[in-house]
């Protein structure tokens, strides 16, 4: 894999971190600016629908930029907005700055997928989006569960300032390695912004990406509140909320890893074998989250299970865009982020209901569920490039 390809994945890192770490922070934010965790876990969701909404905007407006100029802007103007997040008092400000950041990270990473895809042939993007999102797997293990422990150390501004600190090194990266060539939206021969658009209303495109957004939802919506799950409901300590993200994060990083390998050539068996396994997981993990052991176990698998899906899911969304090559990775990150806006709002639903911590895990369980009965029916687009064929 090129080297530049590693250099954004650098970057996503710094950006995964900040996405995932609110996981581990909520109940300190909540206690700090006088919210409920509830409200604290909206963080999640106004970022995830900054990047929803900015991903195929900010896309469209940046596709003739120079690559390298748009990709160093955008990771700049997320270290700001991180650090105008640790000094704010106010949650209004706070969840702005989330919007804003998560419109730089929408922007870098719809530029950074269809850069990534451009740096292999055709038939590795499945590998080189692998390599990209191993940057999010590898925040889970290392950079989210450090944030957690800087939050419980320092308070949760800590974490913020980190993250800040952490794109320096990404956008420096990014200055030296990333070839200053113009964006292909620019290249001689490329189509036109109304055409990559209307790749929209190909029912193939349509279908993977609500099957990615539901399998993120899923994610997310337990991912954000496994913090009470293990303080309340296993009943251990504060610390130990980093253990379990570092599970997760391990296991996210195997899946992903493993389904970089199969998705470009064999997607089938990663959603057929994938699918009901993480389906069967949620609610198993509902039933056993007050066993400890049980609960290290299963968080790791989910983990993988999760990521294998999901990014199995996200490659074909970029395979099914191939005719818009600018604006494939807004797509794709639009996917991934309208999953990851709507799980924390579902999954907060259910807080205030009898099965309380666990009901998130009953809602993922639900959400997948829901995936596998869109998937069923047309399961020949998952699994192979006959999407044409099945949907006309």
């Amino acid at each position: 894999m090129p080297l530049p390809l590693y250099l954004l994945a650098l970057a996503v890192f710094a950006m995964g971190t900040s996405e995932f770490m609110l996981a581990g922070l909520l109940p300190d934010i909540a206690s700090d600016l006088d919210v409920t965790v509830g409200a604290a876990g909206t963080l999640t969701s106004a970022f995830a629908v900054g990047m929803v909404v900015g991903a195929p905007l900010v896309a469209a407006l940046a596709r003739d930029w120079p690559r390298r100029s748009g990709l160093l802007g955008f990771v700049l103007a997320f270290a700001a907005a991180h650090a105008v997040g640790a000094v704010t008092t106010s949650f209004p400000v706070l969840f702005a700055t989330r919007v804003v950041a998560a419109l730089a990270n929408a922007g870098f990473l719809a530029v950074a997928l269809t850069a990534a895809a451009a740096l292999v042939p055709p038939d590795r993007k499945g590998r080189a989006l692998a390599v990209l999102l191993s940057g999010t797997t590898v925040a889970t293990v290392a950079g989210v569960p450090g944030g957690s422990v800087l939050g419980t150390a320092l308070g949760w501004r800590a974490a913020f300032w980190a993250v800040a600190a952490l794109c320096l090194p990404a956008a420096l990266g990014i200055l030296k390695a990333v070839p200053a060539g113009r964006a292909q939206g620019e290249a001689a021969g490329g189509p036109a912004l109304r055409t990559e658009l209307a790749q929209l209303t190909r029912p193939p495109l349509i279908l993977v990406m609500l099957l990615g957004a539901l399998v993120n939802a899923a994610t997310f919506g337990s991912f954000t509140f496994l913090a009470p799950v293990v303080t309340d409901t296993a009943g251990l300590g504060e610390l130990w909320i980093s253990v379990v993200l570092v599970l997760f994060g391990a296991g996210s990083f195997a899946g992903v890893t493993v389904a970089g390998r199969l998705s470009d050539r064999r997607p089938g068996p990663v959603v057929a074998v994938g699918g009901p396994l993480l389906l069967l997981g949620w609610p198993t993990l509902a039933l056993l989250a007050d066993e400890p052991a049980a609960l290290f176990a299963l968080v790791f698998a989910q983990g993988a299970l999760s990521f294998a899906l999901g990014s199995t899911l996200i490659a074909r969304v970029l395979h099914e865009a191939a005719e818009a090559p600018s604006m494939a990775g807004s797509y794709a990150t639009a996917a991934l982020n309208a999953g990851a806006a709507t799980g924390p709002l579902v999954a907060a639903t259910t807080l205030d209901t009898t099965a309380g911590n666990l009901g998130p895990l009953w809602a993922s369980g639900l959400l997948v569920a829901v995936a596998l009965l869109v998937a069923f029916p047309f399961r020949a687009v998952v699994a192979a490039g006959r999407s044409a064929e099945v949907l006309r």
